[in-house]
C-alpha cells in the first residue's frame, strides 16, 4: 500500500507532505520520524495512543523522544477507558486466552490506536496516515486495515517495512544522524499495555531460548513475598471492587498488576499462528488478564448453565481470533458483542484469589445466582428433587447410546472392536 509514488508526486509539487504518525517513542517509530523529516521533508506529527502500562514520566520521555527526532507536534491521547470498554471488557467476558495462555493484550490496543491515530489525521487533514510496523509481523495488519476502513483512499506509509530495515540498521541510521536512540532497541522490544506487556527481540526465533532476565517489566520476584487472598467483586461478568475498594476498569487492573508484580505471576511465552500464516512467538507479562480470566470463569461455572458456558466460550475464542487477525470492523463482531454481553446477566458476585510467588488459584466464588444448590442437591451425598429409582433410571438410559453402538461394531467373534 504505499505511497512512495504518493510521495514522489508531492516531492515534485514543493508540498510538505503532513503525515500523522502512529508514535511508541521506540526504535522503530523514532527511525520513521528522522527518515519521514529528513528524507522527504515531510511535517510530521507523532501521535501516542496510552492504551495503559505507561507511566507519567514514561510518556514524557515518549513527547521528548519525538521532538528530538524531528516531529513538527506531537499528540498524546488516553485511551485507557474507551480500550477497556470497547474490547478489554469482551475479552474478559469471553475468558479469550490465545492458545490457552496469551490474553490477546496487543490486538486490542493496536486497534485502539489506529483508531485515535485515524482521528487525529482526520482532524488535522493530513495527507497521509504512518504507521512503524515491518513487513513480518501482526501490527502491520491491524494498523493497514483499520486505516483502510476509517481513512479510505489515505496513504499508508510504511517505511521500516518498505525499507526491509533490521532493527540494527535503523539504530545505525539515527546514531548516523547523532539521535538519540532508545535505551536496548537493538536487542529487543518492550510493549507496554492496559491488558499486558508483550517482550520481542532475536530471542523469539528459536523456540528453545527464553527471554533475557532483564527484559521483564515487573523485575526479579521475591521469593519470601507471603501469600495473600484478594477478593474482586463482578458485575455483569465484570470486575468492580478489589479488595472492597470500587474503581473503574482500567484503574483495577493497573491495582491488579501492582499487587501481582511481587509475585512474577503472570509471565508466559506465546508460539501460535500469526496473521501471516507462519509461526511466531512472543513473551508477555500479564498478570492482571491471567488472574482476572481464571476468577471470572470460575465465577461463570457457578451461574451459567453449561450450554452457556459453552457456546459464549466458542464465539468468544473466534471474536478474539479475529481480533488478532486485525478485523475488529467486521459486522459479526458486534454480533458476537451482544451474545456475550447478554450471557453475563448473572455473571455476579466474589472471587477469592490466593496469590503465592510464581503462582495463584481461585479458591473460592460466591453469587446469589448460584445455580449450585445444597437444599436441592449435594454431589455424591443427598438428592432432594428425584428418587433413588429415578437415578437408576437415568444411569440405564444414558447408557444406551453407547450400548447400541457397541453392538453394532462387536465383530464376527464377539470382540468389540478397537
Amino acid at each position: 500500500m504505499i505511497h512512495s509514488a504518493c510521495i514522489q508526486d508531492m516531492l515534485r509539487t514543493g508540498e510538505a507532505m503532513k503525515v500523522v504518525l502512529a508514535f511508541s517513542g521506540g526504535l522503530d517509530t523514532s527511525f520513521c520520524v528522522a527518515y519521514l523529516t529528513r528524507e522527504k521533508g515531510a511535517e510530521v506529527t507523532t501521535v501516542t495512543v496510552d492504551t495503559g502500562g505507561l507511566s507519567r514520566a514514561e510518556l514524557d520521555r515518549v513527547a521528548a523522544q519525538a521532538a528530538a527526532v524531528g516531529a513538527v507536534a506531537h499528540r498524546e491521547v488516553d485511551a485507557r477507558q474507551t480500550t477497556w470498554d470497547r474490547f478489554v471488557a469482551t475479552l474478559v467476558r469471553g475468558n479469550v486466552l490465545r492458545g490457552g495462555v496469551y490474553p490477546v493484550s496487543v490486538a486490542a490496543e493496536r486497534t485502539q490506536q489506529a483508531i485515535e491515530v485515524a482521528r487525529v489525521a482526520t482532524e488535522l487533514d493530513a495527507d497521509a496516515v504512518a504507521h512503524g510496523s515491518t513487513g513480518a509481523g501482526n501490527d502491520q495488519v491491524r494498523f493497514d486495515v483499520a486505516f483502510a476502513v476509517l481513512l479510505p483512499g489515505v496513504p499508508i506509509v510504511t517505511p521500516v517495512r518498505e525499507l526491509g530495515l533490521k532493527r540494527e540498521q535503523a539504530a545505525s541510521y539515527l546514531e548516523g544522524l547523532g539521535l538519540p536512540v532508545p535505551a536496548g532497541a537493538s536487542r529487543y522490544s518492550v510493549n507496554a499495555g492496559l491488558w499486558g506487556t508483550t517482550l520481542g527481540g532475536g530471542w523469539t526465533h528459536d523456540p528453545w531460548q527464553g527471554p533475557p532476565a532483564d527484559a521483564w517489566p515487573g523485575g526479579e520476584p521475591d521469593p519470601k513475598v507471603p501469600a495473600v487472598d484478594l477478593v474482586i467483586a463482578w458485575k455483569e461478568g465484570l470486575p468492580v471492587t478489589l479488595n472492597g475498594s470500587a474503581m473503574p476498569g482500567p484503574a483495577l487492573v493497573e491495582a491488579l498488576d501492582a499487587a501481582l508484580r511481587p509475585y512474577g505471576i503472570g509471565r508466559g511465552i506465546h508460539l501460535g499462528e500469526t496473521v501471516l500464516g507462519i509461526k511466531g512467538r512472543i513473551g508477555f507479562e500479564a498478570g492482571a488478564a491471567q488472574v482476572l480470566i481464571a476468577a471470572h470463569r470460575e465465577l461463570e461455572k457457578l451461574v451459567l448453565t453449561k450450554w452457556q458456558s459453552f457456546w459464549k466460550d466458542h464465539v468468544a475464542q473466534f471474536w478474539g481470533d479475529r481480533l488478532h487477525e486485525g478485523q475488529a470492523f467486521d459486522p459479526v463482531m458486534r454480533d458476537i458483542e451482544a451474545m456475550i454481553a447478554s450471557s453475563q446477566r448473572h455473571v455476579q458476585g466474589d472471587t477469592r484469589v490466593r496469590l503465592a510467588p510464581g503462582r495463584f488459584a481461585v479458591t473460592g466464588v460466591r453469587s446469589p445466582y448460584s445455580l449450585m444448590q445444597p437444599s436441592v442437591a449435594r454431589y455424591g451425598e443427598s438428592h432432594a428433587l428425584w428418587t433413588g429409582e429415578e437415578a437408576r433410571a437415568f444411569a440405564k438410559l444414558a447408557a444406551v447410546p453407547s450400548l447400541l453402538a457397541t453392538r453394532r461394531d462387536t465383530d464376527a467373534d464377539g470382540e468389540p472392536e478397537p
